[in-house]
C-alpha cells in the first residue's frame, strides 16, 4: 500500500516539479523586453532553483519562452495556477491591468488583472484538446490604452498516462501453411494508445503473448507474430487461439494494458499420401449389363483436403484391362468400375484387376516421405444371365429372281440361346415390315418362302425383320434385318420411249431422215439394253420409207422417194418391230405416225393442214383477202348494233339533277284533315320538271307530235283534290311524253268518302261555309265538350 500511494504521488507530482525546474531557467535564460509577456518570478526564487536543479543533477532543457504548461485531468479544491505574466512598465502602483484573450479565456482560464496569474478553472483533457492559445497585453487601468503591443503565447496541456493500449481493428484472423519452419510470418498486430507519444513513455507499447505459446511467438516492438515450433500438422490440431496483450510505459509496472485475440488456421500442404480403406474389393455383376455402367466404387483416403486430396484413378494390371475401366467421381474422389466390352459368363466367370489411386498435385517438399500412391485387388465375378436369342449375322442379304415360284425357298437364318440352359428358338417376321404378307418364314428352322409373286419393275428390294424368340423365356427376343433383292429376268418388251409422231415435207428429198425413235426396256439386263428394229414381214417393200439402225441403239426412219403431196395421202402409218437381246428375247410392234406438210424452202414445217379440201381449185390469194374483209365488216355492224341497244337501255327522262321521284317529301304539318286544302300546297305534287318543259320519252317514239303541254298556273287553294289527281292521271295516260307505264305515281290522299271526316276547326280563308259541331256529342262526353266550346265560338261570331 505504501509503495503504491508512493507510486501515485510520484505520477501526479513529477510533471509539475519538471513543469517549474524546466520554465523557470529557460525563462532566465531568454532575453527580455518590454514588450515580452513572461511568468513572474523573482531572480531569488530562480537561483534557487538553479541550485536545486544542480543538486538534483538534472539537465537543463530548452523551452520556448512563450510557453506554458498545465497538468491534464489535475483536479484539486482550488483552481490552478498555470503561470504569471508582468511587464517591466508595472511601477508596482497597480496601475496596469493585465487582459486576456483567445481559446479558452475567461472560461477555462482566468488571469487576475492585478497581479497577472492566470488560473486553469476546469480539468483539462488532453486528448480531447492538447493546447491552447491566447493573447495577453497590459493596458492602463485609468485609461484603458494599451501600454505595449498583445503578445500571443501557448498553454499546452502536459499528458499522463490515462489511456490505455486499443486494438481498432481485432480480433484478427490469419492463416499459415502446416509443416512451416520456425519463425515463418503469420500475421502484424496493431495497437493504439491515445496518450502523447512525445512525452514520456505514456504511449510507448509493448507486446507479448498471454496465450498460445509454445507454438507462436511475437516481436515486442513490432508486434509481428511467428511460428515458434516446427512442423505443426494440420491433421492434428488446425486452429489456434492466440491472446495478444499491448502494455504502454515501455511495459514497466503501472503500465495500462490492451489485448486481443488471433485465431490462426494452418492452412493444408499435400504432406499425405492417398490410402485405399481395403486391399482387396469383390464385385459381382451380372453379364447382360449394359455398357458403360458402375458396377462397383473404390475409395482412396487422403487426409489432406481439397486440390491436395484429389487423385486419379488407373488400372495397371489384370486379366480384364480392355473390359473395365475406372473413373474419378469429382465429387467424392471414388474410383467408379464401368464395363467398356460386353461380357459372356459362358466365355469367362471372374476378372481380377490392379488399381492405383496417385495425388494429382504433389509437393516436391515431401516427395522423401514415399510415393504418393496406393494400390488395391478388385475382383469381378460375372453371374449368369438369361440372354435373347443370337443370329449368327447381324444382317443378312437375300437374293431371288422376280419370276420365282411361290413356296421357293429364298435363303434361311439361324440363331441360338447362349444361356447354358440353350432353349429351343422359334423364328417368326415382323408383319409391320411386310404388310402384303410377301415372305414366310419357317419358325423352326428359319427359312424363309416366297409367299405371293415379285415384280422387280414394282421394288427391287424388300426389307423385311426376323424376330427369334426363346421359347422357354417369351420376353427373350431378338430381332435381325433382312434385306431381299428380286433379280431382272426378261419378262418385258421393249417399246417406243415416247410417241413419236413424224412430219414429211412435201418437197423432201429421197434419203431424208424423217424421224429418229428410241426404245426403252422396263427390265435392267446385265450387259446393258440392245434393240433390233426391223419392219413388219409385209412391210419389207415399203416403197415409200425404209429404216436405219444406228450405232446409239436408236433407228432413223428415212424416206425412199420425194414428190408426196397431201392432196393424195396426208398420213403414213409404218408399223415397226422392237426386239431386245434378252433369253429369251421379247418383242413389240409400234407404229410412227407419219404426216406430210408443206415446208419452207429450208425445210421448216408451216401446214399439215390438207388444202384440197377446204379451198376450191383455182382461189387466189386476192379472193381470200376479200372474204377475210367481208367477215369484218359484219362484225363491225354487229358490234355498232349492240353498241345502240345499250345506248336505248339509258333513263328514260333526259334531265340534269337527279329524278324528282327519287326524293322524299315530308311534311310535318298535321293539317285539318283529308278535306283540308289549305294546310298544304298542292302544286307541290306537280312534277317541277315537267312543268315548265317538254321532256322527250326515250324508250318510244311518238306517233304523233304531241304539242308540249304549258305550264300551269298556280293552282288556288280551294281545289278538288280529288278532282286535281284524276285529271293528272288521266293526262299522264294519255301523254306519250309523261312517265312510262313502269312508273308509279302514288297520291297519298284518302278522297271524299272518308268515314272519319275532318277533325281540323281550321278552314279556308276563302270558305263561307259554317261548320257544324253536333256531331263530336255523338263520340263522347270529351268530344261533346269540344263541340260545345266551338259551337259557343260560333255564336258569338255570329253575335
Amino acid at each position: 500500500m505504501p509503495e503504491r500511494l508512493t507510486e501515485m504521488l510520484m505520477d501526479t507530482w513529477t510533471p509539475l516539479i519538471i513543469l517549474w525546474i524546466t520554465v523557470l531557467p529557460s525563462i532566465y535564460m531568454a532575453p527580455m523586453n518590454q514588450s515580452q509577456v513572461l511568468p513572474s518570478g523573482s531572480s531569488t526564487g530562480l537561483k534557487r532553483l538553479n541550485e536545486e536543479q544542480r543538486v538534483l543533477h538534472r539537465s537543463k532543457r530548452g523551452w520556448v519562452w512563450n510557453q506554458m504548461f498545465v497538468l491534464e485531468e489535475f483536479s484539486g479544491p482550488e483552481p490552478i495556477l498555470v503561470g504569471r505574466l508582468h511587464t517591466d512598465l508595472d511601477p508596482g502602483s497597480s496601475k496596469i491591468k493585465y487582459i486576456l484573450s483567445g481559446d479558452g479565456a475567461g472560461t477555462i482560464f482566468v488571469i487576475n488583472d492585478k497581479t497577472g496569474d492566470i488560473h486553469a478553472m476546469k480539468r483539462l483533457d488532453r486528448e480531447e484538446k492538447a493546447e491552447y492559445t491566447l493573447t495577453a497585453q497590459a493596458v492602463d487601468r485609468d485609461t484603458n490604452q494599451p501600454l505595449e503591443p498583445p503578445s500571443e503565447f501557448i498553454i499546452k496541456v502536459q499528458d499522463i498516462n490515462d489511456n490505455a493500449p486499443e486494438f481498432v481493428e481485432g480480433p484478427y484472423h490469419a492463416t499459415v501453411p502446416e509443416m512451416s519452419v520456425v519463425g515463418t510470418f503469420v500475421t502484424k498486430v496493431t495497437a493504439t494508445d491515445a496518450d502523447d507519444p512525445v512525452y514520456g513513455n505514456s504511449a510507448k507499447l509493448v507486446y507479448s503473448i498471454l496465450e498460445g505459446q509454445p507454438y507462436f511467438s511475437i516481436e515486442p516492438h513490432t508486434a509481428i507474430i511467428k511460428t515458434a515450433l516446427p512442423n505443426m500438422d494440420r491433421e492434428a490440431k488446425e486452429e489456434y487461439f492466440v491472446v495478444i496483450q499491448a502494455k504502454d510505459m515501455g511495459g514497466h509496472m503501472g503500465g495500462l494494458s490492451g489485448t486481443t485475440t488471433v485465431t490462426i488456421t494452418l492452412t493444408d500442404v499435400n504432406d499425405n499420401p492417398p490410402k485405399f480403406a481395403q486391399s482387396l474389393y469383390h464385385f459381382s455383376v451380372m453379364e447382360d449389363v449394359a455398357l458403360g455402367e458402375p458396377i462397383g466404387r473404390v475409395k482412396a483416403n487422403d487426409l489432406d483436403i481439397g486440390e491436395n486430396a484429389k487423385s486419379s484413378y488407373d488400372i495397371i494390371e489384370g486379366d480384364g484391362m480392355d473390359i473395365f475401366e475406372i473413373t474419378t467421381d469429382a465429387q467424392t474422389q471414388d474410383g467408379i468400375i464401368r464395363v467398356r466390352k460386353p461380357l459372356d459368363f459362358e466365355t469367362k466367370k471372374s476378372y481380377t484387376l490392379k488399381v492405383e489411386a496417385a495425388n494429382i498435385h504433389i509437393d516436391p517438399r515431401f516427395l522423401s516421405g514415399g510415393p504418393f500412391k496406393d494400390t488395391a485387388t478388385v475382383k469381378i465375378v460375372v453371374e449368369d444371365a438369361d440372354e435373347p436369342p443370337v443370329f449368327s449375322s447381324p444382317t443378312y442379304l437375300l437374293e431371288v429372281h422376280e419370276n420365282a415360284a411361290l413356296n421357293s425357298v429364298l435363303g434361311q437364318v439361324t440363331a441360338h440361346d447362349p444361356d447354358a440352359s440353350s432353349s429351343p428358338i422359334r423364328f417368326s417376321i415382323d408383319r409391320h415390315t411386310d404388310l402384303e404378307r410377301q415372305f414366310n418364314i419357317n419358325a423352326e428352322d428359319g427359312k424363309i418362302t416366297l409367299g405371293t409373286p415379285l415384280d422387280r419393275e414394282t421394288s427391287t428390294w424388300h426389307n423385311i425383320t426376323i424376330v427369334a424368340t426363346e421359347t422357354r423365356n417369351h420376353s427373350q427376343v431378338s430381332r435381325v434385318p433382312v434385306a431381299i433383292k428380286v433379280l431382272d429376268v426378261n419378262d418385258n418388251a421393249p417399246e417406243f420411249a415416247s410417241e413419236h409422231e413424224a412430219f414429211l415435207c412435201e418437197n423432201g428429198k429421197p434419203g431424208q431422215v424423217i424421224q429418229i425413235v428410241s426404245a426403252v426396256d422396263k427390265d435392267d439386263p446385265k450387259n446393258g439394253h440392245y434393240f433390233l428394229y426391223s419392219l413388219l414381214p409385209e412391210m419389207v417393200n415399203n416403197p415409200n420409207f425404209t429404216i436405219k439402225k444406228n450405232e446409239d441403239n436408236t433407228l432413223s426412219i428415212l424416206a425412199k422417194h420425194s414428190g408426196f403431196s397431201r392432196q393424195k395421202q396426208e398420213v403414213y402409218l409404218l408399223p415397226i418391230v422392237i426386239s431386245d437381246s434378252g433369253t429369251p428375247p421379247m418383242s413389240s410392234t409400234s407404229t410412227l405416225t407419219i404426216r406430210v406438210c408443206g415446208c419452207s424452202s429450208d425445210g421448216i414445217v408451216q401446214s399439215c393442214n390438207v388444202e384440197a379440201y377446204v379451198l376450191p381449185i383455182g382461189l387466189s390469194m386476192g379472193a381470200l383477202i376479200a372474204i377475210l374483209a367481208c367477215i369484218i365488216l359484219l362484225l363491225v355492224i354487229v358490234v355498232l348494233f349492240v353498241t345502240l341497244r345499250r345506248h336505248k337501255n339509258e333513263p328514260l327522262i333526259i334531265k340534269d339533277d337527279e329524278d324528282v321521284r327519287e326524293n322524299i317529301i315530308r311534311y310535318d304539318d298535321e293539317g285539318g284533315g283529308e278535306e283540308d286544302t289549305e294546310a298544304f300546297d298542292i302544286a307541290t305534287l306537280q312534277n317541277p320538271d315537267g312543268i315548265n318543259g317538254f321532256l322527250p320519252r326515250k324508250d318510244i317514239k311518238p306517233d304523233l307530235q304531241f304539242m308540249p303541254r304549258q305550264g300551269l298556273a298556280p293552282v288556288p287553294n280551294g281545289v278538288d283534290v280529288d278532282e286535281f289527281i284524276n285529271v293528272r292521271l288521266h293526262e299522264a295516260d294519255n301523254d306519250p311524253t309523261a312517265p312510262p307505264y313502269d312508273s308509279i305515281q302514288i297520291y297519298g290522299y284518302e278522297g271524299k268518302g272518308s268515314a272519319a271526316g275532318s277533325l281540323s276547326s281550321l278552314e279556308s280563308s276563302t270558305s263561307d261555309s259554317d261548320q257544324n259541331f253536333d256531331y263530336l256529342s255523338e263520340w263522347g262526353p270529351r268530344f261533346k265538350r269540344l263541340g260545345e266550346l266551338y259551337s259557343v265560338g260560333e255564336s258569338d261570331k255570329e253575335t
